[in-house]
């Protein structure tokens, strides 16, 4: 059974090498504390994987992101040893996630990877910015029973949005092997602390070293800076609006 829908071009780099491609497939997008893309990023720095392509489109948003000096297009794939990623570092509209998840399809796909790991983010039920829970979804019995032998907590009943959502949906539908890590982070910051434990959970699952005393010193800063504005944040005389709240605004506890 095919996939119906058609992705975005994946144009390769200069010089690679498209035979090189295999092993276990990672994804990681902008989403809730930017959990997939910096865990991505992680993996991509700490194994060093070469690019091995750029995602193109015409409806992009014509940007660059600067990386050590180097220019590069917001989507990309990576390929290593036994491992390759995929990663969005910049958010785009709902109505191009179709097009994103049939894109990492026909990546995974031609480029003959075993299985599927999508890093994604929860928004955290806990306003505590040092603890966070990690969940996961497998779209076959294998992918399932590999979460509980790594001892991460399968979500029973529920709803996963997004690209994340449709990869699982077509997984279970194509019988791919696809796992969805889902990880507790905060909404108001890039949690690095989340990533990390996404990261650990890849090296767990697949058993692949991947070492995080930097994404954790990195998460360590991070939560020093969101502490330090909340703190001087309560010391700060209300302006003179401010006593004013609406009753009949809708505060989600959700967020913050």
């Amino acid at each position: 059974m095919e996939h119906e829908f058609k992705g975005y071009a994946l144009v390769l780099q200069d010089g690679a090498d498209p035979l090189t491609t295999g092993g276990v497939a990672v994804a990681g997008f902008t989403t809730a504390g930017m959990v997939g893309v910096i865990a991505a990023s992680h993996i991509i720095q700490t194994l060093k994987l070469k690019q091995l392509g750029t995602v193109l489109n015409a409806e992009f948003p014509a940007v660059a992101l600067i990386h050590n000096e180097v220019p590069k297009h917001p989507v990309r794939v990576y390929q290593g040893d036994g491992i390759g990623v995929f990663t969005s570092e910049i958010q785009f509209k709902d109505e191009q996630d179709i097009m994103f998840a049939s894109t990492v399809l026909e990546w995974f796909t031609r480029g003959g990877f075993d299985r599927l790991i999508i890093i994604d983010g929860l928004v955290q039920s806990s306003k505590d910015v040092a603890t966070g829970d990690l969940f996961g979804v497998g779209s076959s019995k294998i992918a399932r029973d590999r979460l509980r032998r790594a001892g991460i907590e399968p979500i029973q009943q529920g709803i996963v949005a997004g690209i994340t959502g449709f990869l699982l949906g077509e997984g279970d539908r194509l019988g791919i092997d696809v796992t969805a890590l889902l990880a507790e982070a905060s909404p108001m910051y890039p949690d690095a602390r989340a990533a990390a434990l996404a990261v650990e959970a890849v090296a767990e699952l697949t058993g692949i070293e991947i070492p995080l005393s930097e994404l954790l010193e990195n998460a360590q800063n991070i939560e020093d800076s969101v502490r330090e504005v909340l703190e001087n944040s309560r010391t700060l005389l209300p302006g003179p609006e401010s006593d004013v709240i609406d009753a009949d605004l809708d505060l989600d506890p959700s967020f913050g």
